[in-house]
Parts: structure tokens; sequence; C-alpha cells
């Protein structure tokens, strides 16, 4: 079990059991996984750019990553059903929170004029979202990307009912959200 995992379980669920008047221990937030998405648009022309968006993407994950394709056909794209247009990868567990360790500790201090991420990328589920222009800011990547840059998505599932809760769970988790003007 890792340090944010322990301290999860240990400190952070009966604090947002109390502030959030939760009568029962299994209702209370907790992350249920972290989805990474790599789309390639030019993984139909070249087989290359998705094999390497695949490299870069299991050294950021820790594990191999699913090739997605195309469910239906889009002649404006000159995409078939079937192609190969990007990558995935879930991570549950333990990887999970180590994951979420390296984002918010290395990563996100690593993007130039960082103020915080934004507070209003929540799906209405308990669901965040956020995405990345440059995968370079992963520590894992360092050199590799030095050809054409490469964006990644990356969406928290929690087991919030609504974004209320999900936002006291990341922020308790250490999300450093932007400041609320006031």
């Amino acid at each position: 079990m890792g340090i944010l995992q322990k301290k999860y379980s240990e400190e952070i669920a009966p604090k947002l059991k109390s502030e959030l008047s939760v009568a029962n221990t299994m209702a209370v937030p907790r992350m249920e996984k972290i989805v990474l998405n790599m789309g390639m648009a030019g993984a139909m022309k070249d087989e290359k750019i998705l094999d390497e968006a695949i490299a870069q993407l299991t050294l950021i994950a820790g594990q191999k990553p699913v090739v997605t394709k195309a469910k239906r056909a889009i002649a404006g794209f000159k995409l078939r059903q079937g192609d190969k247009i990007g990558a995935m990868v879930t991570l549950r567990g333990g990887r999970m929170y180590d994951f979420f360790e390296r984002l918010i500790h290395v990563v996100l201090p690593r993007v130039r004029d960082f103020g915080g991420v934004s507070r209003d990328s929540f799906d209405g589920n308990g669901n965040y979202s956020m995405g990345f222009r440059e995968i370079s800011i992963f520590p894992e990547i360092e050199g590799a990307a030095a050809g054409k840059s490469i964006g990644m998505e990356m969406t928290i599932k929690t087991s919030a009912r609504n974004d209320d809760h999900a936002r006291a769970l990341l922020t308790a988790l250490g999300m450093p959200f932007k400041k609320v003007q006031s």
C-alpha cells in the first residue's frame, strides 16, 4: 500500500465522512480509476506515430496501454471503422494512487506559469477531466519526446455522487485547484 493510499484510508476518509455528513463509511467518496488517453490523428497514415505514443504512455502509466480503434467511419476525416486512432490505459488500486501522487507532486509543478487546475472540469457526476498539451512535463519522457509534441487527456473517476463531494475528495488528496476569486 502506497503512502497516499494509506493516508486516504487512515486520515482522509474519516475526515471526509464527518465533513460531508456521510452516515455509511462505504459512501465516503474515493477514487475508483484514472484513465489516460491519447488520440493520434496521424496514426492512420503512419504506424510509427502510434507505436511511439504507446511506448510513451507505457512509461508514464507503468502498464501497457490498449490500442483504441474507430467505432464508425467518418468520411470528412478519412476515417474507416476499425482504424487504429489512439491508445488508452486504465489505472486502479496502488498504481492509480502512485500515479496521482506523482501528478500532484512532480508533474503539475513542472507546468510553466502553473496557477492551479481548473475547478470547472467536473462532469456533474463527480468525475474530473483535464488535458496536457505536452507530455514532456512527465519526468519519464525526458528527451524521448524530442520530436512531435503529443497531448494526453486524463479522467479521474470517483465514487462521489456530485461534483462538490468529488472536489472535497480531490482537495483532501492534494489536488492544487485554482484559488476562488472573490
